[in-house]
């Protein structure tokens, strides 16, 4: 009895208490094969390519009881191309692209610093039934990506900003709302210490209703280090400001569900005014959905023309983490060649 009593009190004085804290390593892995030609290019490209359906990542994330309701927070996170092993959605791309950040989190919501979702990701994501794949989703193309033929993309600042600080509030109703600014960091004899970024975003559920709405006002670029936004005039990088911003909802009534989304974004020095309407509906047919979507870009200004981007697939879930899908899309421009994509992948989340 002496003996146990005598372990118990040397076990307590060496192992003090700790608050519950967890660790969590997740993901998702997402590669297809497939062949590629959007609007305008001079051919195309046969590939094993990766995030047909969603772009791979994985990372960590962590949390920790303080007590009171107060956690504290941190997650990181790195894109990843599951075809070729090489980190990043493209090369340059830095390491925690993703997220990298600490926060704390409590009644009274969230407030977290480092790299996260920049304003536009989570409402784009959340209203078309191609979630963020950049290869067959057309939202998210028209928003997104820029290539040789359409350098007009709807988001001027990438899905992520880093060196930012975000407020999300509490949910109320099923609303909730994140306020965000991004420091441009430039040293102050540059003249380009003003530069920044700031955002706001909206997310409600309600049953079979949701809606979103974004809106961001763009000087600083992420494309890694924080740099000013420019547009090249005459040969001379322009210090650029670019304004963003979209509303967006579904409806699942039960046979289905149904997206919409109208947005636009304007530039001063570059000076064009572009409007992007899309529409969406995901109808479950089996083990999985057939999934369609349409978006239509319209553009003003030095150049006028106009995008609109259709894709066509089944989704087929073998479990609630593994799923198998086919996808068709077409790509039209203004005075281009249109271009005809498919692809056939899978996609593991973990």
């Amino acid at each position: 009895m002496l003996r146990s009593c005598l372990i118990a009190i040397v076990t307590a004085v060496a192992c003090p208490a700790y608050a519950q804290s967890s660790v969590t390593l997740n993901g998702l892995a997402d590669a297809f094969v497939g062949s590629i030609r959007m609007a305008g290019a001079p051919g195309r490209v046969d590939q094993v390519g990766s995030g047909g359906l969603a772009t791979s990542w994985f990372g960590m994330r962590g949390v920790e009881d303080l007590g009171g309701g107060l956690s504290a927070t941190f997650v990181l996170a790195s894109f990843m191309r599951v075809d070729s092993g090489e980190t990043g959605r493209f090369n340059g791309d830095p390491f925690f692209t993703r997220d990298a950040n600490v926060g704390l989190s409590g009644s009274l919501g969230s407030l977290r610093l480092g790299r996260a979702a920049a304003p536009n990701f989570i409402p784009t994501i959340l209203t078309n039934p191609f979630g963020d794949t950049s290869a067959f989703s057309p939202l998210v193309l028209h928003a997104n990506v820029n290539n040789a033929a359409w350098l007009h993309r709807t988001t001027p600042s990438d899905t992520g900003w880093g060196n930012q600080v975000l407020y999300t509030t509490p949910r109320f109703a099923g609303l909730t709302a994140t306020l965000q600014y991004q420091f441009g960091e430039q040293l102050n004899s540059t003249g380009n210490d003003g530069k920044k970024n700031v955002g706001v975003s909206v997310l409600y559920f309600n049953g079979p209703w949701s809606a979103t709405a974004y809106y961001e006002r763009d000087q600083v670029s992420n494309s890694g280090a924080s740099a000013p936004l420019t547009t090249v005039v005459a040969g001379v990088a322009v210090p650029e400001t670019k304004k963003d911003w979209m509303v967006g909802g579904s409806y699942d009534p039960g046979f289905a569900k149904f997206f919409v989304t109208y947005g636009g974004a304007k530039t001063d020095i570059a000076d064009y005014d572009a409007r992007t309407t899309s529409l969406g509906v995901s109808v479950p047919v089996g083990a999985g959905a057939i999934l369609a979507a349409m978006a239509r870009t319209k553009v003003e200004g030095t150049y006028d023309g106009s995008r609109t981007t259709g894709s066509v697939g089944y989704d087929y879930f073998l479990s609630k983490r593994t799923d198998l899908y086919a996808v068709l899309m077409q790509d039209r421009i203004t005075d281009r060649s249109h271009g005809n994509s498919f692809g056939l992948g899978m996609r593991h989340r973990f």
